[in-house]
Formats: structure tokens, sequence, C-alpha cells
């Protein structure tokens, strides 16, 4: 049974930095491409970031220059570098699978990021 365990949420300052981290179990990590997910309070899940199985990137508009995702695939454990955190970012983050290109696995327990003053 695959699973994701998401740490690194908090309470940030805008303006502030957090990483997030993405551990999987029993599936093969390496052969997928993985995504950064976040779902605010009445909003949708969303797409942020996320990085195929060789390393090509791609971020939500609202992410460029401010997000990097990053993937060690040794430790079956993706990242995510958020910089120049707004109040919009408040939202609770998750990572799966790239769902434009493959089904999901079941969802962590997600991590809280809270951006305010």
């Amino acid at each position: 049974q695959a699973q994701f365990v998401e740490s690194g949420g908090g309470l940030v300052q805008p303006g502030g930095s957090l990483r997030l981290s993405c551990t999987a179990s029993g599936t093969i990590f390496s052969l997928y491409a993985m995504g950064w997910y976040r779902q605010a309070p009445g909003k949708q899940r969303e797409l942020v970031a996320a990085i195929s199985s060789g390393g090509n990137t791609y971020y939500v508009d609202s992410g460029k220059g401010r997000f990097t995702i990053s993937r060690d695939n040794a430790k079956n454990t993706v990242y995510l570098q958020m910089n120049s955190l707004r109040p919009e970012d408040t939202a609770v983050y998750y990572c799966n699978r790239d769902m434009r290109l493959q089904g999901r696995l079941p969802w962590g327990q997600g991590t809280q990021v809270t951006v305010s003053s």
C-alpha cells in the first residue's frame, strides 16, 4: 500500500520561507513524476509544482520564481522549497504522483502552511 508522509509546514510571516518534505513508501518512487498540491479552505486542491522522474519541473504561475521542487530518489523523498511566502499560499500541502500524467495514489495527511503576520 502506497503511503505519503508530508512534513515541514508551519506558521510563517509574509516573506518567509519553508521547506516541505514528502517521503513515499510502498511504491516505486523513482519511476513516477511527483507533484505538490495544496488545498485552501473552500477551494479545490490544485497542483503547484511537479517534477518528472528525469528532473523536469513545472510550476503554477503564482509559484514561479518563489517555489523550487526537487527530489531525492535514494530517499524516496520530494521537497518543496517555498520562498517569499504570501498569505494566499496558506493551505494544506500534499504530495502525490503528478496526476496530469498518471493516476493518484492515496493522499497523505498533508502539512499545514499558514502565512500570516
